[in-house]
């Protein structure tokens, strides 16, 4: 059967839907949909102005946004995942096998100290819920003293040290990552070593429950050069009006803000 890698990604993704009707995925095994992945690659070629990149993704799952990026980029990827659960490797590598894609995937817990080299990008659909191990967490700045910290909190504070000085972190976090009752914990981290170049509200009929409806955080590390955020609530992804608008909105601010 002769498939084009594309075609070969939605095979795959197609039948571990199918999969998931008889036996439901944990909320953090979800696949990150489709549309959200077109969105991130969008972000990334017009954020980084190198042909050649390296990305990282915390938490890379079964690697259908790692797949969707390198399926539409214009951008050549060098592309390594970390993920703690063997058995999504395992699924991510084979599908990355038949698709004859260039990519690596490590596996580890990325709220610990990993060695890795640093990258252009980095991206992650944050796992969210509670983090376990109050010993690591402490080592955190966003670490909180009254319970376990939010994983998702950790999980950015690490990223950024993988980071290129001149880089970009994309993440897909809760809609109430700036309101939880840690936040006050996260903006103090960001205020000392970040910046949110971005905030891009995405629909919440895509997640099904409201509860778990995401909005892409784009964020960059601190420098001198102070950044107006780009904020965008998107209402449908399948209404290509309001892609448009979104997309030249994007450059047009990407531009005015020298990005």
């Amino acid at each position: 059967m002769k498939l084009d890698k594309e075609e070969w990604r939605r095979a795959y993704q197609f039948l571990l839907m199918k999969a998931a009707q008889t036996e439901p995925l944990q909320a953090n095994h979800q696949f990150t949909p489709d549309s959200i992945g077109f969105i991130v690659t969008f972000l990334i070629d017009q954020l980084s102005n190198k042909e050649h990149i390296d990305v990282l993704e915390i938490g890379s799952g079964m690697g259908n946004l790692a797949e969707t990026i390198l399926n539409n980029t214009n951008k050549n990827v060098d592309y390594l995942g970390l993920e703690l659960d063997d058995l999504l490797i395992d699924i991510s590598a084979s599908i990355a096998d038949v698709m004859d894609a260039k990519v690596s995937f490590v596996q580890g817990d990325a709220v610990r100290p990993q060695v890795l080299k640093e990258s252009d990008v980095i991206i992650s659909d944050l796992p969210v819920g509670f983090y376990p191990d109050d010993n690591i967490a402490t080592r955190y700045e966003v670490a909180s003293r009254q319970e376990h910290t939010y994983a998702h909190h950790l999980l950015m504070e690490q990223s950024l040290k993988y980071l290129k000085s001149d880089g970009y972190a994309i993440f897909l976090a809760p809609n109430d990552l700036l309101t939880s009752t840690q936040s006050d914990l996260l903006k103090n981290w960001l205020q000392n070593h970040a910046q949110i170049v971005a905030m891009i509200a995405l629909p919440e009929s895509l997640f099904g429950n409201a509860a778990y409806a995401k909005t892409i955080f784009v964020l960059k590390k601190q420098d001198e050069q102070a950044v107006q955020p780009f904020v965008y609530a998107l209402s449908d992804l399948q209404n290509q009006a309001d892609l448009l608008t979104f997309s030249e909105k994007f450059q047009n601010w990407s531009q005015e803000s020298e990005i």
